[in-house]
């Protein structure tokens, strides 16, 4: 099932990278697909990323950065990083201050490339 692959994928990116807590991936209107969550809601984590993707890819337009990889958010308690999973979803990720941001940016270009298959494939079989 696609939705077992795509927990796997969520669980995978915890554990390889430090400081990773919680992760969600959802459609770029912000309905939740699946979550890997322990306090937060991923409903809403889903519909925020939703509204910080669309302005992160709205301002990298409007400065001619091109195509939007990710927003990166650094809180008092830690991280929130949206990333673009191809054009019709995106992978949250919520980590504590012990984040280690290169080891997350390394590891979730080919997760998001994982994702982006997973849900083309789901999307083709329905």
């Amino acid at each position: 099932m696609a939705h077992d692959a795509l927990l796997s994928e969520l669980h995978s990116l915890r554990d390889q990278v430090t400081g990773v807590m919680e992760s969600a991936v959802a459609t770029v209107d912000g309905l939740l697909v699946v979550a890997d969550t322990d306090g937060a809601q991923p409903e809403v984590v889903s519909a925020l990323a939703a509204a910080t993707l669309g302005l992160g890819k709205r301002t990298g337009h409007e400065v001619g950065m091109g195509e939007l990889r990710e927003v990166v958010i650094r809180c008092r308690g830690g991280y929130i990083v949206v990333y673009a999973v191809g054009q019709v979803a995106l992978l949250a990720v919520l980590a504590d201050e012990g984040l280690d941001v290169t080891r997350l940016h390394i590891e979730s270009r080919p997760a998001v490339e994982r994702l982006g298959a997973l849900l083309t494939k789901e999307h083709s079989a329905n």
